[in-house]
């Protein structure tokens, strides 16, 4: 895919990807390590991968990193999550983050749904 053909949160999603890239190509043992663990946490078990994913949008909301809520409204949709199971997690993350974690869910985390389900893959 051209970058100049991505929508912004391809764009995002690029930009990560290259990111941890050039972290494995430095740091092999510790990604490595890393990317057992984070895909271990992940794995379906009494909760789903779904309520796995929307926890995940919800603590990247509260700690205002834009690349997790981009990478992890992704897998709310990968996993089958519709938008009001996102925009409740969202709700839920405000509880905690106030008005600072309100502010992403209502733009930046509502725009990646928007585009994440609209855009053709």
């Amino acid at each position: 895919m051209q970058e100049q053909n991505m929508t912004w949160t391809q764009t995002y999603l690029h930009d990560y990807k290259e990111g941890m890239g050039a972290f494995r190509e430095h740091m092999p043992e510790v990604s490595h390590k890393f990317d057992e663990f984070t895909q271990e946490c992940f794995k379906a078990g009494e909760l789903s991968k779904k309520e796995k994913q929307l926890m995940a949008l919800g603590i990247s909301i509260v700690a205002q990193d834009e690349y997790c809520m981009i990478y992890h409204t992704k897998g709310c949709v990968d996993q089958g999550a519709t938008e009001k199971e996102i925009l409740e997690a969202c709700g839920v993350a405000a509880a905690f983050g106030g008005g600072a974690a309100l502010s992403q869910a209502v733009t930046l985390v509502q725009d990646a749904y928007m585009d994440l389900t609209t855009t053709v893959n």
